[in-house]
Order: C-alpha cells, then structure tokens, then sequence
C-alpha cells in the first residue's frame, strides 16, 4: 500500500501507558503516512499515570516506529505537555533529528505558526494540580467502562458511544472551558504577532479563525488518541484535520502485522544506527 506523503503532521494527548490510549489506530495512522516533518504536542507519554503494569506490546510499537522515523532523518520535535511534564528539565535538547522543546515556532509560507500544547492557559493546572490529577484517573476509568460498554454494544450490533462526550455536551462550564481556552490562545497569539497557533490540551479537534480586540488568528487543536483519534496536517499551504476512521484502513491487526512478528518494527530498528545518528547536537 502507497503511503501519503505529508508536509507536517502534528499528533497530542496520545497518553501512552494508560487504558484509553488507541495505540493500535495510531500505529495504523502512523504507518500510513510518510512525513516530512512531526510535531509531539505534548500528552505523548502519560507520565502521572504510567505503570510498569500496564504498558502493552501496541504502546512499545508507536514508539518504536516513531524512533524509525528519527533513524530515517525526519525531523520529530517532542513539545511537552502537563502529563509530560518532568521532560520540561531537558527542554533543548536535540539529539540527530529528535528535538524535546517546550514550544516551537515555524515559518511556513511566510506566515509565523506558533506550537505548544496549551496546558498553561489551565487555572486547574496552574493553582491545583492535585485536583488536575484526579480528574485524570477518573477520566481514564471513564475511558475504560466506556471501552467495556462498546465492546458490548459491538456485540449487540449496536453503534459505540462516547461517555465523556456526552458529559461534555451536557455541562455548560465544559464548553464555557473549551471557548476560553481558544480565545485566550487567541488572544495571546495576536499580541505576539502569530497568525496561527497550535494547541492540544483540551482533547477537541478544532480548525477555526479567531477574532480578537487585538487582530485575528487561525486557531488549531490536534483533538486526541483518546477518543477522537484526530492529528494535524500540513500540506501544500493548507491545514486540514485528519479523523481516523476504521473503513478506511480495513484490514485487522494481524493482517497489518501490528500484532504479529511478520512486520515487527523491532527487527526494522537498528540500535546500533539510532544511537549513531541521535548524537547531542
């Protein structure tokens, strides 16, 4: 199968090491695509979760073949989010084509875009992180009951439904949140002269211009691995969001070998060859 070729893909929130994390589809997503260039909105590793406990064969395989990527010589830039946080220390770091950034700033087009995962526009993050962390162990169980009840209704030939979705959408101050979090974005963006600027943080998939008292600006989120399964791309001068959708890819895991030894990425990886071309720049 031919591979699309994109300019600039830009991945957040896949929470590696926890319950809800679609490690499969990316792994799907990420084997489909040649790119040019990665983006890591932060939330990539689940580090406030991360248990030697849970830690299966599907997560280790998305970060093998985003290891090939770097071997291959595609620039990856790893921006750290809330749930990544301890990696902030080593902000700067670059080794061959992986660089660990706490922001990033591109010029594409002759236009300044401005990436970085978003967590600082969070009053939960900045004043009570302990109650941040809560709420994301009672996330990730929502996310498992809700896997256990698709897998039932699937069984009953019945469409899957999304828990939080609906709470989401039932709650005012959840939207109320959402809406503030892109205008501040916004906001913030338009007074340090960007015309677009990249976020994660909030899990929802958005592509819109924003208007400020100060000018405008094109606002993007890269959405989630969680339960939207959505990334950024970028290509010939445009933006568009990438939805994964399960028709379109059609075979099962091991059809595809995700699961299996006959594509294993483990026998693709020279070690050897990463440590001799991740050499500190």
């Amino acid at each position: 199968m031919s591979k699309r070729v994109v300019e600039i893909v830009v991945i957040s929130d896949v929470h590696l090491g926890t319950y809800g994390c679609q490690a499969r589809e990316l792994l799907r997503y990420l084997k489909s695509i040649k790119p040019k260039m990665i983006i890591l909105n932060g939330d990539i590793i689940d580090i406030w979760q991360f248990s030697k406990r849970y830690w299966p064969e599907t997560h280790m395989k998305v970060v093998r073949k985003l290891m090939k990527f770097v071997v291959e010589g595609v620039p990856v830039y790893y921006l750290t989010g809330n749930h990544d946080e301890m990696l902030r220390k080593f902000a700067g770091m670059n080794m061959g084509s992986f660089h660990l950034e706490n922001k990033l700033v591109l010029e594409l087009d002759g236009k300044k875009v401005w990436f970085f995962h978003g967590d600082i526009f969070d009053v939960t993050m900045q004043h009570s992180k302990w109650l941040a962390k809560l709420g994301a162990i009672g996330y990730d169980s929502l996310i498992l009951l809700n896997s256990s009840v698709n897998w039932f209704l699937k069984l009953m030939g019945k469409e899957k439904m999304s828990f939080s979705k609906k709470i989401k959408a039932k709650f005012k101050d959840a939207v109320k949140f959402i809406n503030s979090f892109e205008q501040t974005a916004a906001e913030v963006a338009v007074e340090e002269g960007y015309q677009y600027v990249v976020c994660g943080h909030i899990h929802q998939p958005e592509m819109k211009q924003v208007k400020t008292d100060g000018g405008q600006v094109v606002y993007l989120n890269s959405g989630d691995w969680v339960e939207n399964m959505t990334a950024l791309e970028y290509q010939d001068g445009a933006w568009s969001i990438f939805r994964y959708e399960q028709h379109d890819f059609g075979q099962d895991e091991q059809e595809e070998g995700l699961l299996s030894d006959s594509e294993d990425l483990r026998s693709k990886l020279d070690i050897g060859l990463l440590l001799q071309k991740m050499k500190v720049g």
